[in-house]
């Protein structure tokens, strides 16, 4: 007979691998998440920021308010090449050029999230950062797998933002079709392809535009204003956003 305190039902022990970071190859304000893939090690910390408060009443003791939080983060990833063009997956090859760049193009926008194998994810471990890079190879001998060891140093404090892992499954959205053609300003179209639930943004030539996810193979946009011709339609998702559809709208 076990001694061991009983857990509540529905009870799991959580796993190393049960996280995710994404980095926005977007702007801010219209979002491009790409998940990081391969990655190990996440080990966030949110440093203290305090101001003394000591009187005499601590009697020589110390008395510090925490009156912030900082945002920091360790974790590594596989140098994965495309055999093709020679370049990195294009989250890291984001992480690699701001760690070797200044100013503005030093700065990451990224997204944290708990991302468990069974179960819902927690609500309370999501955010969204701002933050330096530094990176370095970790495996330098004669034959090992390429690895880098990325450090992350927040701007400021993180954002709490709700939980976007919507489970292992999840796809990178695809847009097959867009209709009708030469649908011009404030018209409504049909953006037809698969993995759309759960749609974050909708871009028309580049402008995030209003959009109703109908389901996962159907969403219903609003055309923005702009001149006529070719245009690229993206969709984005936790999962990562879909390669451009070319649509021909008009004005």
């Amino acid at each position: 007979m076990s001694n061991a305190v009983p857990l509540p039902a529905g009870t799991v022990l959580g796993k190393s691998y049960e996280h995710g970071i994404d980095i926005n190859l977007g702007t801010y304000a219209s979002p491009s998440w790409q998940p990081v893939r391969r990655m190990s090690g996440w080990a966030p910390t949110f440093p203290k920021v305090t101001t003394d408060v000591t009187t005499y009443d601590d009697r020589g003791a110390t008395n510090e308010e925490v009156t912030g939080r900082g945002f920091a983060a360790d974790f590594t990833v596989q140098g994965n090449r495309s055999t093709t063009t020679g370049l990195y997956l294009p989250e890291l090859e984001a992480i690699v050029a701001a760690a070797r760049a200044k100013g503005e193009g030093a700065v990451l926008d990224i997204r944290f999230y708990h991302k468990p194998e069974t179960g819902t994810p927690s609500p309370n471990d999501a955010g969204r950062a701002q933050v330096t890079v530094e990176s370095s190879r970790q495996n330098t001998g004669n034959a090992e797998t390429e690895t880098f060891a990325i450090s992350l140093a927040g701007k400021g404090e993180y954002e709490p933002i709700e939980n976007p892992f919507q489970g292992w499954g999840a796809t990178v959205p695809v847009v097959s079709y867009v209709s009708p053609p030469n649908a011009g300003d404030g018209d409504l179209i049909t953006i037809s392809g698969s993995g759309f639930l759960g749609a974050t943004s909708v871009t028309i030539d580049g402008d995030e535009v209003e959009f109703t996810a109908v389901n996962g193979a159907s969403v219903i946009a609003v055309v923005p204003v702009g001149e006529a011709g070719a245009v690229p339609v993206v969709v984005t998702t936790s999962a990562g956003a879909s390669t451009a559809f070319t649509f021909t709208r008009g004005a």
